[in-house]
């Protein structure tokens, strides 16, 4: 039965119509509803698919990022001529370092939600790990995060599906002006350009990376820098991308977080605990993002063991108040 946004019986009207002599009242016609593209294996549809490598103006800063991801990818392909064990463990190390200290535990636990207090000095370093990420400085990570949050899976986010995947795992990325346009400037992190410390790592920040690439050439050659650079960076770049892009397509909805969130156990086990989105979507300000036994998280495990010891303080996870309030109710639906 077709709806009628009148509420009206068109038979019963007809009828009423012809009896004073007045001609039929046609029932209005309905307008198809656009059909939209559905991401594979995902019921979340591609309503605003946005062309990012044709068809724009790039700016400079745009054509500075392609070319340095460009280039990682690049160093990957040496990579199988240029193994060695050394360099592969100089890998993994980089990995912990600058994916766990350094992106989850600094850049997006600690400076974009102060889920947790650390030292300045502890701060400073785990910051300092990310920045060896060559994902961005601190500011400008943060700052994109913060707007990810305040405007998640709508016309403002920086980085949502609903553009299409590629645009939310790494293409915006090379659309600058995008983000300024929907968010405006990053006004949201005064926090952060308040501390001399991230102004100076903002304003000198291709100098670390390309300095921890050449004392790793320094000590162990072509292959250090391969597999210490390339294929490190590469790893944490799509690891880090997944959360922004699988993570909003791929997974069960814990919480009723009105976005696209999800909770995806193989990110999860990659990204050291950042995986479980949804949980983190509901509480943005948890430390602790795996809330079951199950859900491993080891960014909580190492939040947990500094406070152990005396250097993490005011560590925020969820009250079970506060998860009442965010559980679904018999007329929520959950996104599978």
């Amino acid at each position: 039965m077709k709806n009628n946004p009148f509420n009206y019986n068109p038979q019963i009207l007809a009828k009423s119509n012809a009896t004073i002599g007045e001609a039929t009242l046609e029932q209005p016609e309905e307008v198809p509803l656009k059909k939209y593209r559905k991401i594979l294996l995902s019921d979340v549809e591609v309503k605003r698919e946005r062309e990012i490598l044709f068809g724009r103006k790039w700016n400079s800063l745009d054509i500075g990022t392609f070319g340095i991801v460009l280039s990682m990818h690049l160093l990957c392909l040496f990579a199988p001529f240029n193994f060695n064990w050394a360099a592969f463990w100089v890998a993994v190390a980089l990995y912990v370092i600058t994916g766990l200290f350094g992106i989850t535990l600094s850049f997006h636990r600690n400076l974009s939600h102060r889920s947790f207090k650390l030292p300045k000095w502890l701060e400073y370093f785990c910051a300092y790990c990310g920045v060896l990420a060559l994902q961005g400085n601190p500011i400008d990570w943060v700052s994109t995060h913060r707007y990810h949050h305040q405007f998640c899976d709508s016309e403002k986010d920086p980085h949502s599906p609903i553009e299409g995947f590629w645009f939310s795992h790494m293409t915006w990325l090379f659309d600058t002006i995008s983000i300024a346009e929907r968010c405006g400037e990053p006004t949201n992190v005064g926090d952060l350009e308040k501390q001399s410390f991230y102004r100076f790592i903002r304003s000198t920040y291709m100098v670390h990376p390309f300095t921890l690439g050449a004392l790793l050439y320094a000590i162990g050659g072509f292959p250090f820098l391969v597999w210490g650079v390339g294929v490190r960076a590469v790893w944490v770049y799509h690891i880090t991308w997944f959360v922004n892009s699988a993570c909003h397509v791929w997974g069960k909805q814990s919480w009723n977080t009105r976005d696209l969130s999800r909770n995806n156990w193989w990110v999860a086990l990659l990204s050291f605990g950042e995986g479980w989105h949804n949980n983190h979507h509901a509480f943005e300000y948890s430390a602790r993002h795996g809330l079951e036994w199950w859900e491993i998280d080891m960014t909580w495990y190492l939040v947990k063991f500094l406070q152990t010891i005396g250097l993490a303080t005011e560590v925020k996870v969820p009250s079970e108040s506060q998860k009442q309030k965010m559980a679904f109710n018999n007329n929520d639906v959950v996104a599978t």
